[in-house]
């Protein structure tokens, strides 16, 4: 028989799987949970900047709201597209503005520990609620801060990168909201500014630090325990191109060390508007990530963490590879083999 123009799929607690597409691996569920909490004496001892640390690029888009108006985010042609045809071109956003199947609680179990956070307000609400946003607006941004935070609650020794870096339709007491917000939530659990060398799993763990904010808007100076931008740069290669992604990543790397700080490799692609008109209907995930993930995922596994190594690396749908346990396993090269040994 030919082969069928349409692949066949079956649903699997609730995921559209397709014969191409890897079922959810072993390093989705609560295995860990609890990884930072496990590392040897050696790693927790080591500066965070220098460990590999699993994250995911547009945390918040396992859900939007189809029924709310087209974010601030959006080009004026788009807004234009959802108002004509409204239905139908939400539809369309959803595919290429999701970038995540995981809650916040499933990211966190399966050992996500940085969140890449892009926030607005709703023009013309009264009040200053802030939501999450890619194109289509997600949930209010004080629910996810609670689910993180009750996560925290149950795993002590566990510490999230929440990295707040696009701002939209926000004026100043808009940020005076969401900082109160971030310092209500999170209490004592908020790690205060200070010299990115010192910050080891052991400080942390000490001081019962749990959450490191990071947030790129003047409004936060002079919070202590709102971290500038600049201590956590997340070069972006901006193309859909595997290749030329590799060789961004490889060069932004090397000149990591003068930086003195945290650094983000985004291990992701980004579609160009002809991009989306190809594969209008097929999405984000279908057209652009999963044919790429094996190359993408073969550069991950080959990278080293240390002085001049990889620190945090983000990947879109990081459910659809064993992305968190392959990040997770790279800190084992920084252990010598008497490390290794079982005790």
């Amino acid at each position: 028989a030919g082969k069928a123009s349409v692949p066949e799929s079956r649903l699997l607690k609730g995921v559209l799987l397709t014969p191409e597409m890897k079922t959810r691996p072993a390093g989705i569920g609560n295995v860990n949970a609890d990884w930072m909490g496990s590392l040897s004496s050696k790693l927790s001892a080591m500066p965070l900047k220098h460990l590999a640390v699993p994250g995911s690029h547009d945390s918040f888009t396992f859900w939007v709201d189809v029924h709310a108006p087209v974010g601030p985010d959006q080009r004026t042609y788009v807004k234009y597209l959802a108002t004509m045809f409204s239905v139908l071109a939400k539809k369309v956003m959803v595919k290429w503005s999701m970038t995540q199947n995981l809650s916040f609680k499933e990211q966190l179990d399966a050992g996500i520990r940085y969140f890449d956070l892009r926030v607005s307000s709703k023009p013309g609400e009264p009040g200053n609620e802030i939501y999450f946003i890619h194109g289509l607006f997600g949930h209010k941004v004080r629910d996810g801060l609670l689910e993180i935070n009750s996560f925290l609650g149950r795993h002590r020794k566990e510490v999230v990168f929440l990295d707040f870096n696009h701002y939209y339709a926000m004026e100043a007491e808009h940020h005076v909201y969401l900082i109160s917000m971030l310092q209500e939530v999170f209490g004592s659990k908020l790690c205060s500014h200070c010299a990115v060398e010192n910050i080891t799993l052991d400080y942390l763990w000490e001081k019962k630090y749990q959450v490191i904010v990071f947030y790129h808007h003047s409004s936060a100076q002079g919070v202590p325990v709102m971290w500038p931008g600049n201590k956590i740069p997340a070069p972006w290669a901006n193309t859909t191109e595997p290749i030329q992604l590799i060789e961004f990543l490889e060069t932004t790397l090397k000149k990591r060390a003068k930086q003195g700080s945290f650094h983000v490799s985004q291990a992701i692609l980004t579609p160009t508007v002809n991009t989306v008109a190809k594969g209008l209907l097929w999405g984000l995930r279908s057209y652009l990530v999963e044919r790429n993930l094996p190359t993408i995922m073969s550069w991950v596994e080959a990278q080293r963490p240390g002085v001049d190594g990889v620190n945090i690396i983000t990947s879109d749908f990081v459910d659809l590879t064993d992305f968190a346990n392959v990040v997770i396993k790279l800190n084992n090269l920084l252990l010598s083999e008497q490390d290794r040994k079982p005790r």
